[in-house]
């Protein structure tokens, strides 16, 4: 069984990184195998990792970030139920891999608090809530759910680097990157080593109130620097409908024209509005899939709507990007 106290152990926790300038020469770096390396500069070239992480993900075809500057807007609540509605195609395999690593909440959306690591001949094993969906995340490697992750940025980039070096996916058609808000450490570490791989695109997510927009506006940009193809832009809480009358109520009005003219302005595709569902929460607390739970509402409607679009957009870019 893989713990969290087994990663990357040959990473001191106060790591300076190796393109730090005092990588080599902190005290942090004392005793550490790689300190010479570090010192001499000569560790700043190509990550050794990179050749065993594009082998790996040889057989994953379509690599997707889900992105948002702003926390709190439904990163995982989006991602768990991509996964669902693409796995509902039995002929589709899917994967969620959660790099949030002080935050993961994909075990419990997804039902499968509790869950462990297994570690095999081939690497570590995923957790599976189908046959034909897998999950991998830090929060099987916590002996509890109320563990705190408390690392520094290379710690977590050993992490995300040993989860793309050493899971078990498989042949998968999709692999649905759920990140933590911000633009920093994680970022930069899952877009450098799947670049190797291709990635297909980012799916950013937003409310539509202006405070959100402002921070989602600096994750397009970081996509645009870093060369990440946008595949469109999500409104999540796009207004109240009452399950009962089916009304909607505008709860955080759009004062600047919300994701939709955020996306014209920054001249990338609209995925759609996904409308407040206090259904949807209490899926995500007990671990179900709305769009299996409540196939009819309008909130799995656009659901499946936004679904569609992302396929059709893989469909058109097979190979992803180099």
């Amino acid at each position: 069984m893989a713990d969290i106290n087994t990663i990357d152990e040959n990473v001191p926790e106060n790591c300076p990184g190796v393109q730090s300038e005092g990588a080599g020469k902190s005290s942090a770096c004392a005793g550490c195998p790689n300190q010479t390396l570090c010192a001499s500069g000569k560790a700043s070239g190509p990550d050794p990792a990179l050749p065993e992480i594009k082998k790996r993900l040889a057989s994953v075809k379509h690599k997707i970030l889900i992105l948002s500057g702003k926390g709190g807007v439904g990163k995982s609540t989006l991602t768990a139920h991509l996964g669902h509605g693409l796995a509902e195609n039995e002929d589709i395999q899917v994967g969620v891999l959660d790099i949030d690593i002080c935050g993961p909440s994909i075990p419990r959306v997804m039902g499968l608090d509790g869950e462990q690591v297994h570690q095999s001949g081939s690497g570590w094993s995923p957790v599976f809530v189908e046959d034909n969906l897998a999950v991998m995340s830090v929060g099987f490697l916590l002996g509890s759910p109320d563990d705190a992750v408390i690392w520094r940025g290379p710690k977590k980039n050993g992490l995300i680097k040993q989860f793309l070096r050493d899971v078990d996916w498989g042949v998968i058609d999709y692999l649905l990157v759920d990140t933590p808000p911000g633009t920093s450490d994680e970022h930069l570490s899952i877009v450098q080593y799947l670049k190797t791989v291709g990635i297909t695109g980012a799916v950013v997510i937003t409310t539509p109130q202006e405070v959100s927009l402002l921070d989602v506006r600096k994750e397009i940009n970081f996509c645009k620097k870093v060369k990440v193809p946008i595949i469109g832009v999500v409104e999540n809480m796009s207004g109240f409908v009452c399950p009962k009358c089916k009304n909607t109520s505008q709860i955080f009005p759009a004062t600047t024209g919300g994701a939709e003219q955020l996306a014209t302005d920054m001249e990338i595709p609209f995925l759609g509005k996904l409308p407040l569902d206090p259904r949807i929460g209490k899926c995500c607390d007990e671990g179900k899939s709305f769009l299996t739970q409540v196939p009819d509402s309008p909130a799995a409607k656009c659901y499946k709507e936004i679904i569609q679009k992302i396929v059709d957009y893989c469909s058109s870019h097979e190979n992803g990007i180099a």
